[in-house]
């Protein structure tokens, strides 16, 4: 079963990702240093790498349920940042979020994420997990909100590129099973 491709919540579009959105997502957050410092993917240094994203995101959505999520405001159509589903097999998938410095705070990705746990019963996921850098306090806080447990450290795990690209950091694992 396909996932919607446009989800709404209270505050929040959850949309999949557009051409026309490729400046939006760059400017925004995608080539925002601070913005993605705990990522696990590299800081877009131009809009060809915005583009390359993009090109990812149609792969995903051709190939599984559903793929990567804009999150935008309701009130005003501002993009926000962005969620969605990363598919191992049919029935696992892996979730995370970022959003724009000014997003921040505010309880949107606490909505986003808990958008995604409605989502990911429609398309009939067993197990959804997140990985959390163990110094990133605020993200592995809004995990534990929206209902996911902690399930362990995994050491010298995941690297880091705009950190430290030469050393895998320590991460938690958090899941939701469903």
């Amino acid at each position: 079963m396909k996932a919607p491709e446009y989800f709404e919540t209270v505050r929040l579009v959850l949309r999949r990702p557009a051409a026309d959105d490729i400046e939006a997502i760059f400017s925004r957050y995608a080539g925002d240093p601070e913005v993605t410092r705990f990522l696990a993917w590299r800081r877009h240094e131009s809009i060809e790498d915005t583009r390359a994203f993009l090109a990812f995101s149609d792969a995903q959505w051709d190939e599984w349920p559903a793929g990567p999520y804009l999150i935008v405001s309701r009130a005003n159509g501002i993009l926000l940042g962005s969620t969605g589903l990363a598919f191992e097999t049919p029935y696992r998938a892996s979730t995370g979020y970022v959003l724009a410095k000014d997003a921040w705070g505010k309880g949107y990705a606490t909505e986003a994420l808990r958008a995604i746990g409605e989502i990911t019963r429609m398309v009939g996921i067993r197990r959804l997990y997140a990985i959390c850098h163990t110094e990133h306090r605020a993200s592995w806080q809004v995990l534990e909100k929206v209902g996911f447990l902690r399930e362990g450290i995994l050491h010298r795990h995941t690297e880091f590129p705009n950190l430290s690209p030469a050393e895998p950091s320590d991460v938690f694992c958090y899941a939701l099973v469903l």
